[in-house]
């Protein structure tokens, strides 16, 4: 005789005030020993938080962190260079800057801006072959490349760098194998792959992109665990949940993976007690891998349709500026998106 099994796998809740409240006492505890240790990504975090929040519903703008919060941004720019670093007195740093300039966007405080010496310190970063160094020191990496096609873009200003050029550097960063790399000839990498697509996605340019190979490539990171890996050989960790997600979002091609099973991944990240979402289950949580576990789960549309009415007021993240979506209707923001592909 047959048996019905019935499932009885644990239902993992998403308390979405528990994660909001693990922000705004991180945000506080300036004590913390890994509030110290942090110091010099401070922006990040500050950007990390309140995307976080601001997808959740919140009004990030009547938060308590928002008293004083563009005073700081602002004390953070070099008034020579034009470019922000990562706390006050840090040097500038283009990645920085890109932080600076989100958060004012999604604050809605952009005017604030001197926009033309952003814009200068950003071009001046661009180089001969078209890539763009972090800074004054000179490292180069597509990571940067994206950081400034995303904030000349917000800010109206594609037209002060040689975009052509920039573009060409980033498709030569592309491998045999569909990936891209921090520079060309360097290993493909889920984060660097993101900052490439984005980047092209923002040019008009995923022509560039050979879409089947680098959905395999991607689609191949998902782990036994149902999370997904940075490359091949490595665990699963949440915060792929963004970087692959993004570039299979932006690429048509987010059905190519076990969905359901990413989602549980995640879920099962998350500290019911305390709230925030760790890299893995059972480690401690942090604002970056809380931040992408979020939109990991917001790309997975894991909570369409809910009937909650807190859950109604999330907001969607938009993959290829990594902003809410509605900061980036309302900056009438413009990249290329693929059409969906089933695998059949």
């Amino acid at each position: 005789e047959e048996v019905e099994m019935t499932d009885t796998s644990e239902v993992i809740p998403f308390n979405a005030e528990n994660h909001i409240n693990y922000i705004r006492k991180i945000s506080a505890d300036v004590e913390s020993f890994e509030y110290l240790v942090t110091q010099h990504l401070r922006m990040s975090g500050v950007y990390w938080g309140l995307s976080a929040t601001a997808l959740l519903g919140k009004d990030i703008r009547q938060e308590p962190s928002f008293n004083g919060m563009v005073e700081w941004i602002l004390s953070c720019q070099d008034a020579a260079t034009g470019g922000f670093g990562g706390n006050t007195g840090h040097d500038a740093h283009l990645l920085y800057t890109q932080n600076a300039v989100y958060i004012l966007a999604m604050y809605d405080e952009l005017s604030v801006l001197n926009v033309d010496l952003v814009v200068s310190y950003v071009a001046s970063l661009q180089q001969a072959d078209g890539s763009f160094a972090g800074d004054k020191w000179g490292e180069i990496d597509t990571r940067f490349s994206y950081c400034a096609l995303s904030i000349l873009s917000i800010l109206g200003k594609l037209d002060r760098i040689d975009l052509p050029k920039a573009i060409d550097f980033v498709a030569r960063c592309r491998n045999f194998d569909g990936g891209f790399g921090a520079v060309p000839g360097a290993e493909s990498h889920a984060g660097q792959i993101f900052c490439c697509v984005a980047a092209l996605s923002i040019g008009n340019a995923l022509h560039h992109v050979d879409e089947n190979l680098l959905g395999w490539w991607l689609s191949e990171r998902q782990c036994d665990s149902g999370g997904l890996n940075g490359r091949p050989e490595k665990q699963a960790d949440v915060c792929y949940s963004w970087w692959i997600l993004s570039s299979l979002s932006i690429l048509g091609r987010t059905s190519w993976i076990d969905t359901d099973k990413l989602a549980d991944f995640i879920m099962k990240c998350q500290d019911q007690e305390d709230g925030g979402i760790s890299d893995r289950p059972g480690n401690m949580g942090d604002i970056f891998h809380t931040y992408f576990g979020i939109c990991g789960l917001l790309l997975l549309r894991y909570f369409d349709g809910r009937e909650d009415e807190a859950v109604r007021a999330f907001d969607n993240i938009d993959p290829t500026y990594a902003l809410p979506v509605k900061v980036v209707q309302k900056l009438q923001l413009r990249s290329q998106v693929l059409p969906d592909v089933k695998i059949v």
